[in-house]
């Protein structure tokens, strides 16, 4: 089939037209200001995570220009000003922006439905009237709404209820009505809450004390779904719950579905005090040795202590069924399960400067003591770590004399051979337990250097304990005598300072690339974290 020209043009500015506005420092906050609402996503072209979120913005784009919700994206490699004006630190970076006054991080997920369903959020008041001529549409414009049936002159529920809306505005959808009569119709005594979802029986209806906390706590358990799925956009939501996570690993969509109705009765029962999913077995089998499980005996299954990172996996030569599962999940829940605690041996020595913890150490070299403890969680294979290995070893060796190693400990931990009571999801991940206040370790974000790391361990510290880095040996004077009694060496000295300016100078530059290749592994790693 041939086209002419023009009709060739025209196709290929309809394969290139977007609902993505490009944007450049020039335009941007033009446009920002004649838009009541706009996600702004920055980005670099190379960046592999931006590629994948590219067709998922598009289509959210095309859909959300229906809501008058603008979707803008800039590019950072030839923006540097425009996205250093913004904190742009790591790619994809999205903004929500009300103006240019009011900007706000976009905590959604990088899926097109998750990103409509945030932004219609952003959209909305905070709670939306609803009448009975709008309620029906109002419960399914979200997968999990929630409608409050309240009195008009029931000041107390009202503000219990508003005050919810506006800290969780951002995760779910709420509506609120005065209608007595509609609040019948829905089988609804005022005050009365129904939390209606596209999954499991459709809705769930209120029955505790109105109050803020009781209102939470039952929009996180009935928005979840009696038996979910694990996956790198649901991960973190079940890590944050609060409640133990019950996994069920099956290779095929059909067993996972099969499980997921076999087990079902026993996600009923424990409704609220477990939250049950399946994974699948195939992609992400490898996450079922972090639960202590034989990878490859399929179908499995587990619960994780996600407060304390304990694992219980359940027998695999037993078949996973109701009631084999059942019985497990009861003596789990009465405390009759001693969780799996893998770890390597206790050193019988402690060699080097650097603490040696694994599981059976841990308690007694990172909590039972009065030391502040700068703890690594390390992977053998992870080459940052390599990297960090040796300015780590010099860092501990700062703290050994008889004064300092008695207020800090340096120490690393072998994070996929030992069990630790903190769920890490990236390597290495480095955090500070302080003396007197464990229950509380700092995470450290800075750049991996010796001098910062004295630094954050000085800050943070109970101790307030500070090391000193040895200065270089003085040779101005030897290098200037030589200099003039030997004329043959002066060039030789120059050299040698050229060449250690130079190696500084590299130094410097590999430090920083270290750390933005840091920065960038850590967000990529936490982004492909199951």
């Amino acid at each position: 089939m041939k086209y002419t020209a023009p009709l060739c043009a025209l196709l290929a500015s309809a394969a290139l037209a977007s609902d993505v506005h490009q944007l450049k420092k020039d335009d941007f906050k033009g446009f920002v200001e004649e838009h009541d609402l706009v996600l702004a996503e920055f980005f670099a072209p190379w960046c592999g995570h931006c590629k994948a979120l590219a067709p998922e913005y598009e289509t959210a784009a095309t859909t959300l220009k229906e809501k008058d919700i603008a979707l803008v994206k800039v590019d950072c490699t030839e923006e540097q000003e425009l996205c250093q004006e913004y904190g742009v630190e790591g790619y994809p970076t999205l903004k929500v922006f009300r103006g240019v006054e009011d900007i706000k991080p976009y905590s959604g997920q990088r899926k097109s439905d998750a990103i409509i369903s945030y932004m219609t959020k952003q959209s909305l008041p905070a709670v939306s009237d609803i009448t009975k001529d709008t309620i029906e549409e109002f419960k399914t414009a979200d997968k999990v709404v929630l409608v409050a049936y309240i009195a008009a002159d029931d000041k107390a529920s009202n503000e219990s209820y508003t005050a919810v809306a506006n800290s969780l505005r951002d995760t779910y959808l709420f509506g609120a009505t005065n209608d007595a009569e509609l609040a019948k119709a829905e089988g609804v005594e005022l005050p009365g809450l129904v939390l209606y979802k596209s999954f499991d029986d459709g809705k769930d209806v209120f029955t505790e004390k109105f109050d803020k906390e009781a209102i939470e706590s039952f929009a996180k358990v009935a928005s979840t779904p009696l038996v979910g799925e694990v996956g790198p956009e649901t991960y973190s939501g079940y890590m944050a719950a609060g409640i133990p996570l019950a996994y069920i690993f099956a290779e095929t969509p059909e067993e996972r579905e099969e499980l997921s109705k076999d087990l079902k009765p026993l996600a009923l029962k424990h409704k609220g005090a477990i939250n049950f999913a399946t994974i699948d077995a195939k992609a992400f089998g490898q996450h079922a040795g972090n639960l202590n499980l034989e990878v490859g005996k399929w179908p499995a299954f587990a619960i994780q202590r996600t407060d304390k990172n304990q694992k219980y996996p359940f027998d695999q030569t037993k078949k996973v069924t109701e009631k084999e599962v059942g019985a497990f999940v009861d003596d789990f829940v009465a405390g009759k399960v001693e969780p799996s605690v893998k770890s390597e041996p206790i050193p019988e020595k402690q060699e080097g400067p650097v603490a040696v913890v694994v599981a059976k150490n841990y308690e007694d070299l990172v909590i039972n003591n009065d030391k502040d403890v700068l703890l690594e969680f390390y992977a053998p294979w992870c080459g940052h770590c390599k990297a960090l290995a040796p300015k780590y070893e010099e860092l501990a060796a700062m703290y050994s004399n008889d004064e300092l190693s008695k207020l800090v400990t340096v120490a690393k931990v072998d994070a996929t051979a030992n069990d630790v009571p903190d769920e890490i999801q990236g390597f290495p991940t480095i955090k500070l337990f302080p003396a007197g206040k464990k229950d509380s370790p700092v995470d450290y974000s800075g750049s991996r250097t010796i001098e910062d790391l004295i630094q954050f361990i000085k800050e943070n510290g109970s101790h307030k304990a500070e090391a000193v880095k040895p200065e270089e040996p003085e040779v101005a004077e030897e290098v200037k005598e030589k200099v003039e009694d030997l004329p043959e060496q002066a060039k030789a000295a120059t050299d040698a300072a050229k060449e250690k300016a130079e190696d500084a100078t590299e130094s410097v530059k590999s430090a920083a690339s270290e750390a933005t290749d840091a920065a960038k592994e850590k967000a990529e790693e936490i982004h492909d974290e199951l």
